[in-house]
């Protein structure tokens, strides 16, 4: 006989993945009492060591626009605790699921149940939702059918241990995937794909379709250091045909596995076919790995000594039910960029919309079955700036007391392409936890919310302030904190690096992640640009070409004003300047262009090659500044990031990284660099000092550090703590030390202190880095409270 338990929470979060486990963090340390609830053994979801997924987001495609908050304290964490490295898929191991399961747990306000399933949902009043979808539209809709406004609790249980869970709250989270709190409240719920017509996608199909992307699963192998030989079961699919894998878009290149195109969905439905998927995936798993192992012509050497290790048995989705919300996401929103009042976190992944099929299908995923071209069609029109989501797009439409987040939000199939990554989904979980603590905290209700995010008003806006102190980026917020006191302070430091440039041999920061540079050098075959911060005046730019011919080359380029280091558009806002430099045969030559500008007001520039010059190749730096990185040719109007940056020398030097650059308002670079570094060549220690007029009372001071923004968490190795991160720091109240840390890896600390104090001047000292020769600092805050 099953046990009953009954509990009571101010928020309940179902669904344990990447989103759920920050939902749940951000709502407990908010001050609410959370229950976190997850049918797996293990968090993270596909990120877990039963997937194995590695959490990717918008850094992947974009220089510095890495997540932060909650998602980075787990990744950094797991990055300095962990002894693998990070590869595209199948890497995840229980290091991770240990990170999760510790940040968890070290939360007090917060309660886990894990191996528990929510069956039913019990409405306020009493009833159920009981109206099936229908596929009138073409895609799978079940339109509202809520018996109530309110949800009263989640009915969930344990197998493992035969109890049942009555789980009570005011509000509840939805991080379930498939959208199960969602469906069993009755909100209205979309599922497969709308027409192109429906809204304008131009990455919708022609004809609406309850086709989904498929779910996956991993492989994974180890050299054993002898032969190891490998049979497959009699029922594993058989592959004879190499064109299947490398004509499209298949290609086993790892003889370690991984392979995210071990994919199936159509023509089984994603939710209700699971197990049947599960199976076939299985048959494919093995038969892949069988062709790898005894028929590949280019891999069956390279695996002569792998054996397998890990296969897979929880389908990691991509796809399954949508809930209509306050605000319905379409791609043109991406695509635009739009401004949202009520805009929470952000995402920047591609238009990533895989065949329906996988497996099955005549190619896979387009991107791959173009061998990833940066400069194709498909990638110009599928590229995505890092653009904002609105707080209403995770507020369920039909039920006022439920907040959605990850891949079941309320978005259109082709606009999913995009958010449905779990870097992006855990920024929506923080949100709505925050979120969702601001109302318990001020005893208001989810439409209020929902209402006062539509206009842009107060409530929003404490709760985007709030998201910022938290470390969260918002595109096109700043820290307008009025309790914050630094913001009024005077800012001076014991030196600043000027900003002169990088060559082949400098060290910058960044130094230790993996690619980069990306690559030694970049043909001019090609345009290419970069990034730099210019304070006013420039009268000298140098290049550092290689030139692979026998006679002198003419480079012909330009100087243009950009808006912020995202504006992708060649030639940015204005032309500034045009001219050539000339390359000399030879490698590692530099060009010398006279630029002569006065720019007027600081702001970025970007240095772009004006036509293609044959034989002539730009070199890359060993470094990355802040914010000072290459892009190279993505279409005819527009650039792509490169997580590096290109050799080149400014005259004079330009005052990219002053000390009040720690009160621009964001901790990392966007309008400007956002961040003081000190002379490398003066050694540490260094300080930073905040001066006020008046004294301040200060009882609480917040420290941000430079992240691993350049690129995301596969640019990691194991055991990496940012280099840019002090180790040792103290922090001074009128020249007497009030806090003392030794040891530090963490980017965000905030300190109490012991006794709050009257303070004129509040000075950081970084005694030592984790490897950086400079000290570095993104953001002071002081509070009086």
């Amino acid at each position: 006989m099953s046990k009953r338990i009954e509990q009571s929470f101010d928020v309940v979060v179902a669904g344990g993945g990447m989103a759920g486990v920050c939902a749940a963090i951000a709502a407990a340390r908010g001050g609410a009492r959370v229950c976190l609830v997850h049918e797996r053994p293990v968090l993270g979801g596909v990120a877990s060591s039963e997937m194995r997924v590695t959490v990717h987001g918008a850094g992947h495609n974009h220089a510095f626009a890495r997540e932060t908050g909650i998602v980075s304290e787990l990744l950094a964490e797991e990055r300095s605790r962990n002894h693998e490295d990070v590869n595209e898929n199948g890497w995840t191991n229980s290091v991770f699921d240990q990170v999760l399961y510790d940040w968890c747990r070290r939360e007090p306000n917060l309660t886990l149940h894990l191996n528990t399933t929510v069956l039913a949902v019990r409405m306020e009043g009493g009833g159920q939702a009981d109206v099936e979808p229908h596929t009138d539209r073409g895609y799978y809709l079940r339109e509202a059918c809520a018996p109530s406004r309110r949800i009263e609790a989640l009915v969930a249980r344990t197998l493992s241990a035969e109890v049942e869970l009555v789980l009570a709250a005011p509000l509840f989270v939805d991080c379930t995937g498939d959208a199960v709190v969602a469906d069993r409240a009755g909100c209205e719920w979309r599922m497969g794909s709308e027409s192109r017509d429906e809204h304008g996608e131009p990455h919708a199909p022609a004809v609406a379709s309850t086709a989904t992307m498929g779910s996956s699963i991993h492989i994974r192998a180890r050299d054993v250091g002898r032969d190891a030989p490998y049979t497959a079961p009699e029922w594993a699919v058989r592959h004879e045909d190499a064109s299947y894998f490398y004509e499209q878009g298949r290609v086993p290149s790892d003889p370690r596995g991984g392979f995210w195109w071990i994919e199936i969905g159509v023509p089984w439905h994603t939710i209700h076919d699971n197990e049947t998927i599960r199976h076939e995936l299985t048959r494919h798993a093995l038969g892949v790995w069988d062709w790898m192992k005894n028929r590949d012509p280019l891999m069956k050497e390279r695996t002569r000594t792998y054996a397998l290790e890990f296969v897979g048995q929880v389908p990691g989705k991509r796809e399954s039910r949508r809930v209509v919300g306050r605000h319905w996401l379409v791609e043109g929103d991406l695509q635009e960029r739009r401004v949202f009042p009520d805009a929470v976190c952000h995402g920047g992944w591609g238009v990533d919309l895989h065949t329906p099929g996988g497996l099955l299908a005549a190619t896979s995923e387009p991107a791959a079955a173009e061998n990833y071209r940066e400069d194709s069609g498909y990638a110009g029109e599928t590229y995505l700036k890092p653009y904002g989501i609105p707080l209403r797009s995770l507020m369920a439409r039909d039920v006022d007391n439920l907040f959605v987040a990850g891949r079941c939000i309320s978005t259109t199939r082709a606009a999913l392409g995009s958010v449905r990554v779990m870097g992006t989904t855990a920024l929506m979980g923080q949100a709505v936890g925050t979120a969702a603590a601001l109302l318990r905290r001020r005893g208001l209700t989810l439409p209020a919310l929902a209402e006062d995010a539509a206009a842009g008003g107060s409530l929003v806006g404490e709760l985007q302030q709030q998201l910022l102190r938290d470390g969260v980026h918002v595109p096109g917020l700043v820290n307008a904190d009025p309790a914050d006191l630094a913001r009024t302070a005077r800012v001076t430091a014991s030196s600043t690096q000027p900003s002169v440039g990088l060559s082949p041999q400098d060290r910058a920061p960044f130094d230790g992640l993996v690619g980069v540079p990306p690559r030694e050098r970049s043909g001019l075959d090609v345009a290419l640009g970069q990034h730099l911060w210019c304070s006013g005046r420039l009268d000298r730019v140098d290049l550092c070409l290689d030139n692979d011919g026998d006679a002198p080359a003419t480079v012909r380029l330009r100087l243009v004003r950009v808006d912020g280091i995202w504006d992708s558009r060649k030639g940015g806002e204005e032309v500034l300047a045009e001219g050539a430099v000339v390359a000399l045969p030879g490698a590692g030559r530099w060009a010398t262009w006279d630029v002569g500008l006065d720019a007027g007001a600081p702001g970025w520039l970007r240095i772009e090659t004006a036509e293609p010059v044959a034989d002539v190749s730009w070199r890359a730096a060993r470094g990355v500044l802040p914010g000072h990185f290459g892009v190279r040719h993505l279409s005819a109007t527009r650039w792509r990031d490169v997580h590096g940056s290109f050799a080149y020398r400014l005259h004079p030097a330009q005052q990219a990284f002053a000390p009040g650059e720690v009160l621009s308002g964001t901790t990392r670079p966007q309008a400007s660099p956002s961040t003081w570094r000190s002379d490398p060549g003066l050694g540490l220690p260094q300080w930073l000092e905040l001066t006020w007029p008046q004294p301040q009372r200060v009882a609480c001071v917040e420290l941000t550090f430079p992240g691993t923004l350049l690129r995301e968490v596969h640019g990691t190795p194991p055991f990496y703590v940012e280099p840019q991160t002090p180790r040792d720091y103290v922090v001074e109240a009128d020249g007497v030390e009030v806090v003392r840390v030794a040891g530090n890896t963490a980017w965000r600390r905030s300190h109490r202190l012991d006794v709050p104090a009257d303070v004129r001047a509040l000075r950081v000292v970084v005694l030592a880095t984790n490897g950086d020769p400079a000290a570095s600092l993104v953001e002071v805050r002081c509070y009086a409270v």
